[in-house]
């Protein structure tokens, strides 16, 4: 892997990092990196199988006739307003080809990520989940105050909630970051053999932090353009090719803003319900990744626009996290978030009722993207 500086390639040394969101006013950190790609896939059973979900001619994808590619990879951060600490100046990370590595963040926001340059290279993000203790009291559910029955929690509003891991004393952005830890530990494992989901299973088994994490996505990238994907939750990856987005991961929920995830808990998710694929790139094509902030918020549409717009890959993800804050700030801004919410039958506050406005709103959380433009080696 190598990082990506204007039209400059720079070879990195085999390094690997998580990183959480930072606690600050903007983070408009951004980062260029060169990666490859790869992945593998589950049914609900537990059965393995591997699952080309999108591909090309014969001669795109043979990998004796097609030359290898890499990712040249920016990344952008923002954490939730709310948890931004008070008169503080926006902070920015610094590269990843600079060391020290792991780059580590104590007072960040519940996102985290990490970035390898092994073998074709390795990308990870996990959202920390605030409302697990929600969850795990009644599968997402809250209770009926006169019958004492457990329901789905009825929308209140797009506001921020309060944290139930906080309630406990225990810090939600723990578990994802030593997760993803884990994993950029895992990654040369003998056992993991460069598939994603037992590089899951391993990195879960490993971290001991009390919490819960949605783990959006691990992406395993060949040099042959294989892309192996594994994910639990709602986290998600979009595949970009020709103006066009012609690739999406599906999101893991139990029901609406209720998703999979790992946990410090025995009621959660493993490694078994990951949804697991392989996607073939091609050079030109480019991928985003991110965590739920930046997909409640930016349309299909919007990303596309925003890559066309802006060739260098730092910038663009830059330029996304930003749209995506702007959005989940703006009250009147029918986000896929609040469209979601209204198919899903969520219905207004009561003042917005009587003056005929319907559900809107952008949705507030932690915000990472990750985007990478598939580049020959």
């Amino acid at each position: 892997m190598a990082v990506c500086d204007g039209e400059r390639a720079l070879r990195l040394k085999r390094e690997t990092m998580a990183i959480p969101v930072l606690r600050a006013a903007m983070i408009s950190h951004s980062q260029s990196q060169q990666l490859i790609h790869s992945l593998s896939a589950i049914n609900e059973t537990a059965k393995r199988r591997k699952t080309v979900v999108f591909s090309s001619s014969f001669s795109e994808l043979n990998p004796l006739i097609r030359s290898e590619v890499s990712f040249c990879v920016g990344t952008c951060l923002i954490p939730h307003p709310k948890k931004v600490v008070a008169n503080s100046n926006p902070i920015e990370l610094k590269p990843l080809h600079i060391k020290p590595f792991p780059c580590f963040v104590n007072t960040g926001g519940e996102d985290a990520f990490f970035v390898s340059n092994y073998n074709g290279g390795v990308i990870a993000v996990a959202d920390g989940v605030s409302g697990y203790a929600t969850f795990f009291s009644g599968s997402c559910t809250v209770e009926d105050s006169k019958t004492k029955k457990k329901k789905p929690p009825e929308y209140r509003s797009f506001n921020y909630d309060s944290h139930f891991w906080a309630e406990e004393d225990v810090d939600p952005s723990l578990f994802p970051r030593e997760l993803l830890a884990n994993a950029s530990n895992f990654i040369e494992d003998e056992e993991v053999n460069y598939d994603p989901q037992i590089l899951i299973r391993k990195a879960h088994a490993a971290t001991s932090s009390t919490g819960s994490a949605t783990v959006s996505i691990v992406a395993m990238l060949e040099k042959n353009g294989t892309l192996r994907i594994a994910n639990v939750g709602d986290c998600g990856l979009k595949l970009i090719r020709n103006g066009h987005v012609v690739f999406s991961t599906s999101p893991q929920e139990h029901y609406f803003d209720c998703p999979f995830q790992l946990s410090s808990e025995r009621a959660g998710q493993t490694y078994l319900d990951a949804a697991v694929c392989n996607v073939e790139l091609m050079e030109g094509d480019t991928i985003v990744m991110g965590s739920d902030g930046l997909f409640d918020n930016v349309f299909d549409h919007e990303i596309v626009q925003t890559i066309v717009k802006y060739k260098d890959v730092a910038e663009t993800a830059k330029s996304l996290a930003n749209l995506a804050s702007s959005h989940a700030l703006d009250s009147n801004f029918d986000s896929p978030y609040s469209l979601e919410a209204r198919s899903r039958g969520f219905k207004p506050p009561l003042w917005k009722k009587i003056l005929g406005m319907k559900l809107t709103g952008g949705k507030l959380d932690d915000i990472t993207v990750i985007v990478g433009q598939v580049v020959s080696s």
